[in-house]
């Protein structure tokens, strides 16, 4: 694309943002407020009594929580057509997002010491060659 002067434009300023796909309404406008975000608020609820959870002594199943509230983000993403304010990008990336963190929570809180639920060697070799 060439400017007036005949140079080829090299950056372009962004005018505005597209909403994200999917970035709509969850409830009809005329709804309250909390019913039109209703994806976003059930993901930090859930994020919210794992943290409760955490600071009342139970690490393991707090943590747990918080990784199922991610990959229930990822699964509202890919479900349904409008999410509010869960919608951050694109579908994809936000499946890609919350279900990898989600995952990683998850995996993390069962591996979690003492007493781990899960048990993965390799991971323990790599842990061992790293130290």
């Amino acid at each position: 694309m060439a400017t007036g002067s005949g140079r080829p434009r090299r950056f372009q300023l962004t005018r505005d943002t597209a909403r994200p796909e999917g970035g709509g309404r969850a409830a009809p406008g005329d709804a309250p407020a909390p019913a039109r975000q209703w994806p976003l608020l059930a993901v930090m609820g859930v994020t919210g009594v794992g943290l409760l959870v955490v600071a009342f002594d139970a690490f393991r199943v707090g943590t747990l929580l918080i990784g199922l509230a991610m990959i229930g983000g990822a699964v509202l993403r890919w479900a349904l057509p409008s999410v509010g304010m869960l919608a951050v990008r694109s579908r994809f990336t936000d499946m890609i997002t919350y279900g990898g963190l989600g995952a990683a929570i998850t995996l993390l809180s069962l591996m979690a010491q003492p007493h781990p639920w899960v048990k993965v060697p390799f991971l323990e070799d790599v842990l061992h060659f790293t130290v």
